[in-house]
């Protein structure tokens, strides 16, 4: 299996990581630390990094300022939301749903998606497409 590597960019120069390889460890706290280093925290309602990406699922950590909002979500697949710090509201055209530390919900494609941090929080999307 080829090893995957995330390049570096303008906003993120030392960003070369490994996102897939037959063993890939992930250190969220020093994620976590990294995007609230960043000058997009300070400056943007969010800020967010992919951690893994494979065929068939998707990681990404994002830090969410109090009251960002990501609307209409769409995805290929189940969509599981793990919130890591803060909480959050989750609503979608069934229900509505508030998440603290160290929940997660599991969504599926067909439902309409909106997340809104109630406060500060940090969350790991993963989005899971599953063969058909």
């Amino acid at each position: 299996m080829p090893v995957k590597i995330n390049d570096a960019t303008i906003n993120r120069p030392e960003g070369n990581r490994i996102i897939d390889a037959p063993a890939v460890s992930i250190d969220l706290q020093k994620f976590i630390t990294q995007l609230k280093d960043e000058p997009a925290w300070n400056k943007n309602d969010r800020n967010a990094i992919t951690v893994f990406k494979s065929n068939g699922i998707t990681m990404v950590l994002s830090a969410l300022h109090k009251d960002a909002a990501m609307d209409d979500l769409v995805v290929e697949g189940l969509l599981v939301l793990q919130v890591i710090e803060g909480s959050i509201h989750v609503d979608t055209d069934k229900e509505s749903i508030t998440l603290m530390e160290k929940q997660m919900v599991v969504l599926h494609p067909e439902c309409k998606q909106n997340v809104t941090a109630a406060e500060d929080a940090v969350l790991l999307l993963s989005n899971l497409v599953l063969a058909q």
